[in-house]
């Protein structure tokens, strides 16, 4: 594999900002002197015609140790870190002034607390590049452990070809934050202008896997190893950069391209016949049934009506002020199933009282805006929806749950739900003070209390639907359809003349958007 980064140090240096002694020992001791500036650049050409070099790097990065750049920033606002740039650009025109062709020489000159004192470290190579005054960003490159918490990698220009990225700066253009693969694995993207899309490869080849998920807009890396460490990459083109033309799906064909990882294929809902063996199995093993003989009696089905916890709907806590609400939290566990925050949450949603939402995992905290998606963990994908905007005033966003609890709703009889209703209680999961945080300091009440009323509603299933009736006149109850789009805010519902939620169709009450499948 070809060496796309040259990293090396300039030692026993005694004035780093002195250009001529950084760029060419003077004198003709060759046998006394050390590799310097120029010699690496003479010795690692950009290109060659067999020993003949035709072309030479002309983007150099120089670090310096941290307290010198400091002090020269302090006392001199940064003149002698200019002025060895300069100097440096004028000494490599000078010498490689044939060996150019037709590039601008840049230098950049920075402080690292890894960098001794006495000594100078050189970066120069095909994966290193140094932007223009005023060039605009192409691309930014983030990178995740979780797909809830992004951090920066790096910015690649237009005119930027190569960029390498890895574990750490030394063997790459740019560290990758929680890089899992080691020094010897790194990720090459390939930027062949702004007609055409950014191209990934894996360097060295076969040392990493990588697909593309396009359901998600991001790279999926994973080791060869038997731990299997995972990592996100998103490349993202920049505001106000020129739109690539559209590139072709990767395929197996493609040489280089990771080809596409294919959608998820979510398992089919379990029948609620299933789904009630499940839930209910029986202690003792039962003898096999007699075999009867056939008979002309029909079987007819009987009708199973289920009430699901489909998502749940994060409150604008501005409204809530007066009751001394700071944040709601809401950790999701390894089932991705709705739990008080804590260390068995994979990942946790808050928001606070200036209704700004909050992504949290191990690696961090981070802000988020819905509409937008997470893969905390593999073949899982989790939701958060904008709040439509009839019901934009009340939520910030609504939290769709891959697989939420259910409970079985049995026709015939009209029940309650509400804080203080038994029925269907298991799906208000946020009924306890673990998920509200007051500002005082002081124990939060339920969760429940903001939003939801102690009698909301009453209900009772049936083969047509789910027949509401609205009891607390303060109580705020949308009907929401199979896409949890808006169909309309149930205002006038008594017992004597329900509103009916079809089945697939969803009713939002307080924090909980309940689904109604018969």
């Amino acid at each position: 594999m070809p060496v796309y980064v040259q990293h090396e140090v300039l030692g026993k240096v005694n004035d780093v900002f002195n250009a001529e002694a950084l760029w060419q020992t003077p004198g003709l001791a060759l046998f006394a002197r050390r590799p310097l500036l120029r010699d690496l650049l003479e010795r690692c050409p950009r290109e060659q015609r067999g020993r003949a070099a035709t072309r030479c790097f002309t983007h150099v990065t120089l670090m310096l140790p941290q307290d010198a750049v400091d002090d020269d920033r302090h006392l001199t606002r940064g003149a002698r870190v200019r002025d060895l740039a300069q100097s440096l650009a004028a000494l490599h025109q000078k010498d490689f002034g044939d060996l150019l062709g037709g590039d601008e020489v840049r230098y950049h000159v920075v402080g690292a607390d890894a960098v001794g004192p006495g000594e100078v470290k050189v970066k120069f190579g095909h994966a290193v590049y140094l932007p223009a005054p005023g060039e605009q960003v192409q691309y930014t490159v983030t990178a995740s452990r979780d797909s809830a918490i992004w951090q920066p990698v790096c910015a690649i220009y237009p005119n930027q070809r190569l960029t390498l990225v890895g574990q750490d700066e030394a063997g790459a253009t740019f560290a990758v934050p929680g890089w899992p693969f080691g020094q010897d694995a790194g990720l090459l993207l390939v930027n062949d202008g702004p007609d055409a899309a950014l191209e990934v490869q894996v360097r060295p080849k076969d040392t990493l896997d990588c697909r593309f998920d396009p359901s998600n807009g991001y790279y999926v890396l994973r080791g060869k190893g038997a731990d299997g460490q995972r990592l996100l990459l998103k490349i993202g083109r920049a505001s106000g950069a020129r739109p690539a033309a559209p590139a072709r799906a990767p395929t197996i064909d493609t040489p280089g391209v990771p080809p596409a990882r294919p959608p998820a294929v979510w398992k089919p809902r379990a029948t609620p016949a299933q789904a009630d063996l499940t839930a209910m199995p029986l202690a003792v093993r039962q003898a096999p049934a007699a075999i009867q003989p056939e008979t002309d009696a029909t079987c007819a089905p009987v009708a199973r009506h289920r009430v699901t916890l489909a998502a749940l709907a994060l409150p604008r806590l501005s409204r809530y002020r007066d009751t001394g609400a700071q944040a709601l939290e809401v950790g999701l566990n390894a089932q991705l199933l709705p739990s008080a925050p804590g260390k068995d949450s994979v990942i946790r949603f808050a928001v606070d009282d200036a209704d700004e939402l909050h992504a949290i995992t191990p690696a961090g905290r981070q802000r988020i805006a819905a509409p937008s998606s997470f893969a905390p963990l593999d073949n899982a994908s989790i939701r958060l929806l904008a709040a439509p905007p009839q019901l934009a005033d009340r939520y910030c966003a609504l939290l769709v749950l891959p697989q939420g609890p259910s409970q079985q709703a049995a026709p015939g009889s009209r029940l309650h739900f509400g804080r203080g209703a038994p029925a269907l209680a298991a799906l208000r999961v946020l009924d306890t003070p673990q998920f509200l945080r007051q500002s005082d300091g002081s124990a939060a009440g339920s969760a429940d209390r903001l939003g939801l009323s102690r009698s909301a509603f009453s209900w009772e299933a049936s083969a047509e639907g789910l027949r509401v009736a609205r009891l607390a006149p303060t109580q705020a109850l949308f009907h929401l359809d199979e896409q949890l789009r808006p169909v309309a805010q149930i205002e006038e519902a008594t017992p004597e003349r329900p509103y009916l939620i079809p089945p697939g169709h969803h009713l939002v009450a307080g924090h909980y958007v309940l689904r109604f499948d018969a």
